[in-house]
């Protein structure tokens, strides 16, 4: 395949290889299924920067008429009518390679498991899930969202189903401040957007604040899905080391100097894995040190009412004095994740921006869910539903304890969280890989989340993640057998193994 590159020609280098490829496709000098010199090594041959021949491939493969195979390399397709210019019939065409067109982003940030795990579970009645985030089913409050949809719609007709302001319905913020106030947190309604979701929240800020390249720091472990929106948007994620007391103040300071982040991201109420809170003097430090270096701080609190013991830890927006604290909440751990309704709390310049990105995101939040879950709030009916699942998940902490102690694993051992859906469970040492514990409890029919997934980098290996909440007290028992089955399969696997490689090293003299 013979090449020449003009440097005098005004035709862009990348053009002139373009060109000359696409020529001798048509010519039939390169033939279909023809293999491309990779990138690499064309640049050297032709004495250009690869990315000029990476243009140039992109190019080819924008017309249909080279391909990227695995195991393959870029192989010549068959020249198509349309890219001759010929007004040929319509023929059938080869089926599209969506990959190519995928953004580098989205390509490299995918992390499949928790789709993986939704699809088992749709599949596969029998399996026992232990991974969802998401509360009790039987515990919706059904019949009363019933009666007050009903009231709604009779008292507000077409309304409940029409456009609402993108910030949210305004009778909504004013419910939304009223709790927050109780708490100690003075946010006006104007200070609050209602969301879809708090994982909105999270998307919406991300696509605010960072630009590509910029640093933001987050607890390790961390929320999993949080950590993808970061990287989608083009930010280097930083772990700041967590202990029972929370994100560890006297690290963060160091991190904030050399690294200038964009925001601090935290859970600081029983938080996602681990279950541990914040204490009251981290949570001051936090405050001071942002102050200091001028740091933003993103309050995810999904899970602050669901504190089942102890006292209440004022949150870090309650205790925010200068508008620095961006504040997350959800109705979707305490109510349903279909209700999809969370909120942000901030100040009315983060607001003002954060409506514009929601504007193209969605327009608004679903209406009659609006409507109805305000009309929730003002008679009183959250606090007693919050009442209720409190004794309720704390009976179901103390089950799954329980059956885990009375398996009597060597080795194995987790946190006892004040709060929260989770219990953070460390696992033998001679797990290193909590995946392969998963395959064989989704055999068993149990899942939950292996610690992978919430470490930025290969941490976290002999961790899991299990919900406590979301099923009643006899399927936990069986949940729990079955993972212990799972796991004293793995660890007689592991064994095995390492009696082999101990075998196959040990000198025969």
């Amino acid at each position: 395949m013979l090449i020449h590159v003009d440097r005098e020609s005004r035709t862009p280098l990348y053009l002139q290889i373009k060109n000359q490829i696409r020529d001798m496709i048509f010519s039939g000098v390169l033939s279909p299924g023809f293999r491309l010199p990779p990138e690499r090594k064309l640049a050297e041959t032709l004495n250009v920067n690869r990315s000029t021949v990476l243009n140039a491939y992109h190019e080819l493969k924008a017309d249909r008429l080279i391909e990227s195979r695995v195991g393959c390399g870029t192989v010549v397709l068959e020249p198509h009518s349309a890219a001759r210019g010929q007004n040929a019939p319509f023929a059938c065409p080869e089926p599209i390679h969506w990959r190519q067109f995928f953004s580098v982003t989205s390509s490299r940030q995918q992390n499949p498991l928790l789709q993986d795990l939704m699809q088992l579970l749709h599949r596969r009645e029998d399996v026992i899930s232990f991974s969802l985030g998401i509360p009790a089913v039987e515990l919706y409050p059904i019949s009363v969202f019933q009666d007050i949809q009903s009231e709604i719609l009779k008292k507000h007709g077409q309304a409940t189903l029409s456009f609402l302001p993108t910030e949210g319905y305004y009778p909504l913020r004013e419910s939304i401040s009223r709790f927050m106030r109780k708490s100690g947190a003075a946010v006006s309604p104007e200070e609050i957007l209602v969301l879809s979701g708090s994982q909105q929240g999270i998307d919406l800020a991300a696509r605010t604040l960072i630009d590509p390249g910029d640093v933001i720091l987050a607890e390790e472990p961390s929320f999993f899905c949080a950590v993808q929106v970061f990287r989608s948007a083009g930010a280097r994620v930083i772990g700041v080391p967590i202990d029972e007391n929370g994100m560890r103040t006297d690290l963060l300071e160091s991190f904030l100097a050399r690294y200038k982040p964009k925001f601090i991201y935290t859970i600081p109420n029983f938080q996602n894995p681990s279950g541990t809170v914040m204490s009251p003097e981290r949570r001051r430090q936090m405050l001071n040190l942002a102050y200091s270096y001028r740091t933003p701080i993103l309050e995810d609190d999904a899970y602050g009412e669901l504190r089942y013991e102890g006292q209440p830890v004022t949150s870090l927006k309650a205790l925010d004095q200068h508008g620095y604290v961006i504040y997350l909440s959800t109705f979707s751990k305490t109510l349903s994740p279909g209700v999809r309704i969370g909120w942000l709390a901030a100040a009315r310049p983060v607001i003002r921006q954060i409506v514009m990105a929601k504007q193209l995101n969605d327009i608004h939040t679903n209406s009659l869910a609006q409507f109805v879950l305000d009309g929730f709030l003002r008679r009183g009916l959250f606090e007693q539903h919050l009442q209720m699942i409190r004794q309720e998940y704390v009976k179901r902490r103390n089950m799954m304890m329980d059956a885990l102690q009375k398996s009597m694993l060597p080795g194995v051992c987790w946190n006892v969280p004040e709060g929260g859906l989770y219990l953070w469970c460390r696992l033998p040492e001679r797990i290193d890989k909590s995946t392969v514990l998963l395959m064989r409890a989704i055999d068993q029919g149990v899942t939950f989340v292996p610690g992978e997934a919430f470490y930025l980098e290969e941490q976290g290996c002999n961790h899991i993640r299990l919900n406590f909440a979301l099923q009643p007290k006899g399927v936990i028992e069986e949940g729990v057998k079955r993972l212990v089955k799972a796991l004293r399969e793995t660890l007689v696997s592991t064994e095995s193994l390492e009696k082999e490689i101990k075998a196959q090293t040990n000198p025969l003299f």
